[in-house]
């Protein structure tokens, strides 16, 4: 009987060792992406449970970049965001600010922002990113890709230089086409790229989208207008966008039947002189 009573307490005794033993893997980690056991992790790397789900890493937190206001920053803006910097409190408190933020639109409401260009700008590649990329918010940039000495780029060259004169809201710019593009090939020259917003929004290669060897500013500017491409035409006048494709429609027109009347001329002469070599 004392035996008996003895292997009882002794195997009572071995049943608490063994749930202190386990008890002392049961520690629970509260601070993991999945909350887990020290046990659990024992039998898991033995076997015995089957592998975590891996969990997703959050994206490393990156700071917005400030933003220089000044006086270039708000000739981005187009006329609902200034009137809604109004309430803008930094603004408020910038005395520059304000007043130019002011000034600029009054100007715009009234139609009286003059030309901003006018003429083809000469860049290099180092001006590239500043001139064309970085243009403006809904700035259309003209890029001529030229070669000197290239028969076509020189036509078109000409031709740019008038209607950059004509419609000074549209920026006109030109760059040696090996130093935009390395390698770049004289056979796709003349090259012109049009950009808006970053973006390439349409480019046009060789002379044959205007009138070969014949184009006139009136060609690249009817061609340049059907994509909508073509800023405001001289200061005072209208400012609508009908008011400037009338004036390239008619003008085109003009060019075209001018054009037209020339060979029609040539080919009068060319026939008087067939007929006084036959006699």
């Amino acid at each position: 009987m004392l035996i008996n009573t003895s292997c009882e307490n002794q195997s009572t005794l071995r049943s608490l060792v063994l749930q202190c033993d386990m008890a002392e893997y049961h520690t629970i980690y509260k601070n993991r992406k999945v909350e887990t056991t020290e046990w659990d992790d024992i039998q898991r790397s033995i076997g015995n449970l089957p592998e975590l789900p891996k969990q997703a890493e959050p994206s490393p937190y990156t700071p917005e970049p400030d933003v220089v206001r000044n006086k270039e920053w708000l000739e981005t803006k187009s006329t609902q965001e200034l009137e809604d910097l109004e309430d803008d409190s930094e603004v408020q408190d910038d005395r520059f600010l304000e007043e130019y933020r002011a000034k600029r639109l009054a100007e715009m409401k009234a139609g009286a922002v003059g030309p901003k260009y006018g003429s083809v700008l000469s860049i290099g590649s180092a001006d590239w990113v500043r001139e064309v990329t970085n243009a403006g918010k809904g700035q259309f940039v003209i890029a001529h890709l030229y070669k000197d000495g290239n028969a076509g780029c020189q036509v078109l060259s000409k031709a740019l230089d008038q209607v950059a004169e004509k419609y000074p809201g549209t920026k006109f710019v030109k760059i040696v086409s090996t130093e935009c593009i390395p390698n770049y090939p004289d056979a796709n020259l003349p090259t012109l790229l049009v950009y808006r917003d970053t973006d390439v929004h349409k480019q046009f290669v060789g002379l044959g989208p205007f009138a070969g060897y014949n184009t006139t500013p009136e060609d690249v500017a009817f061609v340049l207008h059907q994509i909508g491409c073509l800023g405001v035409a001289n200061p005072g006048e209208e400012r609508k966008n009908d008011a400037v494709s009338e004036r390239v429609k008619r003008e085109y027109l003009e060019s075209l039947l001018e054009r037209m009347s020339r060979a029609a001329v040539d080919e009068d002469e060319g026939d008087t002189d067939s007929d006084i070599d036959s006699d």
